[in-house]
């Protein structure tokens, strides 16, 4: 049976890495983004046979997606949610635009995806893979909100491990640090450097890496893979 990926955020940063390892490992992977154009561009470079645009937050386009893989590539059987959004800012100054956003996109979003792939997954089984934060774990001032999707993600993760596990459906969750993308190159990278016991940000195709292991691992459920350098190790 083909092994049919969709990736969600799959044109930029960790979900670019992603979508590219999993293509050099035979997957058909269906990269989907809001920008169409983005999404083509990523899918002939890493030789994805599949581009959609989507915004995750809206359930029709959720649903619309992945009739589109079904009819080009077949069911979904691998399904990664790397789609994520930061609005950082102090709690008192962050507007209600911004609070819905993050939750919209890092969290409902998410969800509606996963409530979408587990139909066709039903019948055969197959592995989900969110992708959360450190900061979730830790907490960051003047990310609260960021903080609340990212670790709703993780609880909303293990719940659904254990509604799916007889179904042979795995859902797990891989939590970076700090990782070279868009998101992370206005950040003081030599004062972080400090706090990260290997001393470095991690690139994305390592945590693609941590990823494609998830997705592979039959008896691995309900797990969240911390991918940061040992950052959780700080006080």
């Amino acid at each position: 049976m083909a092994k049919v990926c969709a990736v969600f955020g799959g044109s930029r940063g960790i979900g670019k890495a992603i979508a590219n390892l999993l293509s050099q490992k035979n997957y058909k992977v269906a990269i989907i983004s809001r920008n169409l154009e983005v999404a083509r561009a990523t899918a002939q470079e890493v030789a994805a046979p599949l581009a959609i645009s989507c915004d995750i937050s809206k359930e029709h386009e959720v649903q619309n997606a992945f009739k589109e893989i079904a009819q080009n590539l077949g069911h979904v059987r691998y399904l990664v949610n790397a789609a994520g959004i930061s609005r950082d800012g102090l709690l008192l100054r962050t507007n209600s635009e911004d609070i819905l956003s993050q939750m919209s996109i890092n969290l409902l979003g998410s969800i509606q995806t996963c409530k979408v792939a587990i139909r066709g997954m039903m019948q055969h089984g197959g592995a989900i893979v969110n992708i959360g934060s450190i900061v979730g774990h830790k907490g960051n001032i003047g990310q609260s909100i960021y903080s609340a999707s990212k670790e709703g993600l993780v609880g909303f993760s293990k719940s659904l491990a254990k509604e799916l596990g007889k179904k042979n459906i795995r859902v797990n969750v891989v939590a970076p640090g700090f990782i070279h993308t868009e998101m992370t190159s206005s950040l003081d990278e030599e004062s972080l450097n400090k706090m990260i016991p290997l001393g470095r940000f991690g690139e994305a195709d390592e945590v693609a890496k941590s990823v494609a292991f998830l997705l592979e691992s039959p008896y691995i459920t309900g797990h969240v893979l911390v991918v940061d350098g040992g950052l959780q190790l700080q006080i």
